[in-house]
């Protein structure tokens, strides 16, 4: 993921800060605890394409 990106991209819901997962391929929202998939090196920023993290995942 170039960090580039990473610096402007935004949780789509909060508007917030996303961390990368370079283990699981994901883009993180911690404040919402939405995971969004990155396929073929472009992150999904959809909503109803995130994962909603359970409370024990300390990412």
């Amino acid at each position: 993921m170039d960090h580039r990106l990473l610096e402007i991209v935004a949780c789509p819901v909060c508007k917030g800060k996303l961390t990368y997962d370079k283990v699981h391929q994901e883009l993180i929202c911690k404040f919402d605890r939405l995971a969004y998939p990155i396929q073929d090196g472009i992150p999904v920023l959809l909503e109803p394409e995130a994962r909603s993290m359970a409370m024990d995942e300390g990412r």
